[in-house]
């Protein structure tokens, strides 16, 4: 497509390889971020270091610390972790012409102080409905660094989608659209507490087989949920279901996965979280899947245990037992 100007909101590893991908596709990106200190860094140097450090910024991607730019750019990608989306959703409303917006979402999680999916909270805020969600399994560093990766791009409306599809596909970038909003959110918010889980057992020197075990039934457990709030099966079997989870749950680039390792190890949740030194969705959204669990009666023992270990209920050890000592059941 033409090329065309794109705000990114969050210049963390995320929301700066994205803008990578955005630049590297010929298209004029400024990235924003509440951390003015951070923006004046990677002005001077040309790169994100504090989170993809030695990665150079192409020459179209911008950094910028105020908000001039809001008012002129209709293309926005919140990148953002999503406590931080409804700050950021007033600051869109104070600065940018609302009735041009279209907004790409690419935070993964809920927005935690509502329990609501991402896409409400920018309809409700904003009033508007050309909203898209970008997920899929997708590590920053290796988008940063231009490695083959394929992702979902989700609206309720085809146009939307496939315009935010067209400014993100690549040769390296690949994008499928789709329309089930629903599930792609749930599936790229609850398989974050899943590597948590997956961590946990790895931390504990369980086996691969008890790694493949807990994928599979962390799966059931993603579809129940997600079922029960209006998405589709068939969702979840693709990018921004298994796929995603599949990817944060066996690789030490996902956060969530390396923070269940070091609980598994026996550190407090503030050392781990310091260690990791970035946002960790899965600590914030377990809590927010337990309630809608309830909200939707339906069992989801994984993330059970999971909030168990992240209130002080059990100790991660306790926590696999106790699902281990679940009555046996049908599979299906």
């Amino acid at each position: 497509m033409a090329n065309q100007s794109v705000l990114v909101i969050g210049a963390g590893s995320w929301g700066s390889a994205l803008a990578m991908v955005l630049a590297r596709n010929g298209h004029q990106v400024y990235l924003w971020d509440i951390f003015a200190e951070h923006i004046a860094a990677m002005e001077t140097t040309r790169s994100n270091e504090r989170y993809l450090p030695g990665i150079a910024l192409p020459d179209n991607l911008h950094p910028v610390a105020d908000t001039s730019r809001f008012s002129e750019i209709h293309n926005v990608v919140m990148a953002m972790p999503c406590a931080g989306l409804q700050s950021s959703l007033h600051l869109l409303q104070e600065h940018a012409s609302i009735a041009d917006l279209k907004i790409c979402l690419a935070c993964k999680g809920f927005e935690p102080t509502s329990n609501s999916l991402n896409t409400n909270v920018v309809k409700n805020i904003l009033g508007i409905d050309s909203v898209a969600v970008l997920s899929g399994p997708s590590f920053a560093r290796e988008v940063a660094e231009g490695l083959p990766t394929a992702i979902t791009v989700a609206s309720e409306h085809e146009q939307t989608a496939s315009e935010f599809s067209a400014l993100f596909h690549s040769e390296v970038f690949r994008t499928y659209t789709h329309d089930d909003v629903i599930g792609v959110q749930v599936g790229g918010a609850v398989k974050n507490v899943i590597a948590i889980a997956a961590g946990v057992a790895d931390g504990l020197g369980y086996g691969a087989n008890t790694r493949c075990a807990l994928i599979t039934r962390s799966l059931a457990e993603i579809m129940r949920l997600g079922m029960a709030m209006g998405g589709r099966q068939q969702t979840f079997m693709g990018l921004a279901g298994l796929g995603d989870l599949i990817l944060t749950c066996t690789d030490n680039q996902s956060r969530n996965r390396r923070f269940g390792i070091a609980l598994a190890e026996g550190k407090d949740i503030e050392t781990a979280k310091q260690e990791i030194g970035q946002a960790i969705e899965g600590a914030v959204t377990t809590s927010v899947v337990s309630e809608l669990a309830k909200t939707y009666n339906i069992e989801m023992p994984i993330t059970e245990q999971v909030n168990n270990v992240l209130n002080s209920n059990c100790s991660p050890r306790e926590a696999v037992q106790n699902l281990l000592a679940r009555e046996p059941k049908a599979e299906m």
